[in-house]
């Protein structure tokens, strides 16, 4: 393992095992130079996951760093959007007044955020607010490696291929499990329209192939009778989290994650129902995937 010292002052460590490295050193609620940033960049490219120890930052400043690698998404539940703004999604347990504050059961299946829009998520930010005693951990799937590992009958049978993500794939399931799911708008089914995706896309910055699917958003492989397609998705949601391809990040207080949803999936392992747990997300919109 090698450590990489950034102007003085910043260390990128990478964790043992499939992704992921950790940056010290670095105070996001001061001005970024160009140069680190680049290096930040670069970090995020070579790891998936980087984990920015100890950020005692503003939603402002959460939102002005998260912009510096694009455009900001707003998340279709605008209910649960932070007051005065709306770039922030409340990821949330916590209830106020019998009310849910945020999504509560955000991440509970395995998924890569907002794959179900014509241009999918690059990444995402996830800013620790309150963590709980116990519990709350976040898993990361490498899904490059879910590629370079797939048995090559898979392989054969994914190849070129395209399936459909929608967000309503499991919005009713979710909804009968838990008080955080509120009924949708007109409005709001028109924003999330189902869409197809590659199965196997690459990253338009690096060129490496990754699978692109997840049971979260991914309904059926187009082209393909029913019970096939199921049985061919079921097949790659199992290889891609297999242990050797995972990271669990324990998560800090004031841990900043900024995952790349192009090359990741990742799931909420679930906070006990008596403890709070409180999040900031932003997320940066992406390429059309190819």
């Amino acid at each position: 393992m090698t450590t990489q010292t950034l102007n003085q002052t910043i260390e990128i460590t990478p964790f043992e095992g499939p992704l992921g490295a950790e940056i010290t050193g670095l105070d996001l609620s001061q001005p970024l130079a160009d140069d680190d940033f680049k290096r930040i960049h670069r970090a995020h490219l070579d790891h998936h996951v980087i984990v920015f120890r100890d950020q005692r930052i503003t939603p402002e400043q959460h939102i002005t760093f998260s912009r510096r690698f694009g455009p900001l998404q707003i998340h279709v539940l605008h209910q649960f959007q932070l007051s005065g703004h709306p770039e922030i999604l409340i990821v949330s347990n916590v209830m106020e007044n019998g009310k849910p504050i945020g999504l509560g059961d955000a991440g509970h299946f395995w998924h890569s955020d907002l794959s179900y829009k014509e241009t999918p998520s690059l990444g995402s930010l996830l800013h620790a607010q309150e963590l709980p005693a116990e519990g709350g951990d976040t898993l990361f799937a490498n899904m490059h490696l879910a590629w370079d590992t797939l048995p090559q009958a898979l392989r054969d049978a994914v190849e070129g291929r395209f399936a459909e993500h929608t967000y309503l794939a499991k919005y009713a399931e979710l909804q009968k499990r838990s008080p955080w799911r509120p009924n949708l708008s007109a409005e709001q089914i028109a924003q999330v329209k189902p869409v197809v995706q590659p199965i196997v896309r690459t990253h338009p910055e690096t060129g490496r192939r990754a699978l692109f699917v997840s049971e979260h958003f991914t309904t059926r492989v187009i082209d393909m009778p029913e019970d096939e397609s199921r049985n061919l998705l079921q097949a790659l949601f199992d290889h891609s989290v297999r242990e050797e391809h995972l990271y669990r990040h324990q998560w800090r207080e004031h841990d900043l994650v900024f995952w790349d949803n192009r090359s990741l999936m990742h799931l909420a392992a679930g906070t006990p129902d008596h403890l709070r747990r409180k999040m900031y997300r932003t997320t940066i919109e992406g390429d059309t995937p190819f």
